[in-house]
């Protein structure tokens, strides 16, 4: 990704701080997780030099015939089983809990909200998928006025977590509004007057389809106000 790209997108990370809900819960499993650490040791030990892929190979060949020959080693698969299962039930367990709390705590505008930060990362993806094609000697698919979408972009990227931030206010403090002009003040009027009517070029398309998320969450937090 290129550095005018680097952090212009909205991580899960960041949406769970800023909503200070479990947006992005996921169950752990345990075996994926072993799996994935094989691949990544496989991938380590592919690059190692050969003296270390030899004491790896040693290592693990020492492991397995102690392992055999021990007279407990039933016994100690059996432990292994026993105490993965007791994890796995405490993430399950972990997991279910966090979608409770996100299912009794999520609202309609949050939903909205995380549709269109979704929306917008696709479109960083996009232009960072167009420049990758750019960079292997496509030079005509370069996007044209680059710093005026990416701007159009950044406009957008501050609406939207100015509005989440809005959201979770209006949500904790359901009891009445806090009134912060640095929440409600956005930069819609700035986006709309950069003049985004040639819908038919690359820029054109990326700057509109921006302006349409910056004109929902407009809707949005207007409709958050007058419901509060």
């Amino acid at each position: 990704m290129r550095d005018d790209l680097q952090g212009l997108d909205i991580s899960h990370e960041q949406l769970q701080e800023l909503t200070n809900l479990p947006v992005n819960n996921k169950l752990i499993i345990i075996t994926d997780t072993i799996g994935r650490f094989y691949q990544q040791l496989l991938k380590k030990a592919q690059a190692a030099e050969i003296g270390t892929l030899v004491f790896l190979g040693l290592a693990i060949s020492l492991c397995i015939y102690l392992l055999i020959k021990l007279s407990s080693w039933v016994s100690l698969m059996i432990l292994i089983l026993w105490v993965g299962g007791i994890a796995q039930t405490g993430l399950y367990f972990i997991w279910k809990q966090k979608n409770k709390i996100l299912h009794q705590n999520v609202t309609s505008s949050l939903r909205i909200l995380l549709n269109d930060v979704e929306r917008y990362n696709s479109v960083i993806k996009a232009i960072d998928i167009n420049d990758q094609i750019e960079d292997v000697g496509n030079l005509g698919v370069g996007i044209q006025e680059r710093e005026t979408v990416l701007a159009g972009l950044k406009l957008t990227r501050d609406d939207l977590v100015r509005a989440i931030k809005t959201e979770r206010i209006l949500r904790e403090n359901k009891s009445f509004i806090i009134t912060n002009a640095d929440l409600f003040t956005n930069n819609l009027a700035t986006l709309a007057s950069m003049q985004v009517n040639e819908e038919a070029t690359e820029h054109g398309r990326l700057l509109n389809e921006a302006l349409q998320i910056s004109l929902d969450v407009q809707h949005e937090m207007k409709r958050l106000q007058n419901n509060s």
